[in-house]
């Protein structure tokens, strides 16, 4: 999945929208059959979590009233054939690939997937280790350490795909509409983390 951000740059309607503020009132998402989708017409919750700069685990947890834990489907380091410049990364420079699915421990439902590009080569040994085990979620790391941090939201956009929306049926993803954010999170005033996460629409609207 790496190759969806190379060349990619910061012209998006998006770039530094909510850097100030929770609310534009004419805000549209490049959405299904290339119609735009009115972000006043998203649930509440989602539409939330779209611009928070919080943890989305801890967020999910207090709206359903259930433990959400994260189960990590990728992690390897790779080498970057060409620039992700969102993340100021160079051709050559190894990178953290990891994806990540948030579920409800009791009800089962998969409420968000989560893709991270990681430059580790910015970031402090023993959070590199931290990262590079898979044994901790990186909003529970950033927390935990003191690293000093902001997110950047960078792309906000929805389309229509297949998508595991319960662990019950593992093997059994189903089409549905999804919403999903792209942030970066500057650490040590460098770009350190690249995320994409993915909120199907339907857990959002019960």
């Amino acid at each position: 999945m790496l190759h969806l951000y190379y060349d990619r740059h910061e012209e998006t309607p998006f770039f530094g929208a909510f850097r100030s503020q929770g609310y534009l009132s004419e805000a549209t998402i490049p959405g299904f059959n290339a119609e735009q989708l009115a972000m006043a017409n998203l649930p509440p919750l989602l539409r939330t979590l779209l611009i928070t700069d919080g943890t989305v685990t801890k967020s999910l947890e207090a709206f359903f009233w259930e433990p959400v834990t994260v189960d990590t489907i990728l992690l390897e380091t790779v080498t970057a054939a060409r620039q992700v410049n969102w993340l100021e990364v160079t051709p050559g420079e190894e990178v953290l690939l990891r994806e990540v699915q948030l579920r409800g421990t009791q009800s089962q439902r998969i409420y968000a997937t989560a893709f991270s590009v990681v430059r580790l080569s910015v970031l402090a040994p023993e959070i590199r280790e931290a990262l590079t085990s898979g044994k901790v979620g990186i909003g529970v790391l950033i927390r935990d350490s003191g690293l000093e941090s902001y997110r950047e939201i960078l792309d906000i956009k929805a389309d229509n795909r297949e998508f595991l929306l319960t662990a019950e049926k593992p093997d059994a993803p189903q089409a549905a509409d999804i919403v999903s954010r792209t942030y970066r999170i500057i650490a040590n005033h460098q770009p350190a983390i690249l995320i994409t996460e993915n909120f199907p629409i339907t857990h959002y609207t019960r």
